[in-house]
């Protein structure tokens, strides 16, 4: 004898789905601009400073596609064709065979910021 399972489901998804028209819509650029600049404030801050050159090379980007929207940080200090910003993260050798151990600084700064913005999508989803 077959067993007969039956699902049954309340409501709808039209908070969700005015929410994306509403992105793809364009109507979130002044808070995806608004983050952008908070990013690279926070990293900024964040980065270790010798010279202060990397620290105040961060800037954003905006990309939209046809289903999203992408905020992409960027550091603009390359010497030599290596990003400071990255072996500072990461870590580097030396010319004399040594090693300078890099400092997680960018994932703590960021943090934050995409908390934040996860917080204000939900919200927005939620307001309909």
């Amino acid at each position: 004898m077959a067993k007969i399972i039956i699902f049954r489901q309340k409501g709808n998804f039209g908070k969700t789905e005015k929410f994306l028209k509403n992105v793809r819509a364009g109507k979130l650029d002044a808070m995806l601009e608004r983050y952008g600049q908070k990013g690279v404030e926070a990293l900024a801050a964040a980065t270790p400073k010798a010279t202060g050159t990397t620290a105040a090379s961060w800037y954003y980007r905006v990309t939209r596609g046809k289903d999203r929207a992408v905020i992409t940080w960027l550091n603009s200090n390359i010497v030599d064709g290596v990003p400071i910003a990255v072996i500072l993260q990461y870590g580097h050798g030396t010319r004399n065979g040594g090693y300078v151990e890099g400092r997680d600084y960018i994932n703590p700064a960021m943090q934050p910021i995409f908390d934040e913005i996860a917080a204000k999508a939900w919200e927005e989803v939620k307001r309909g």
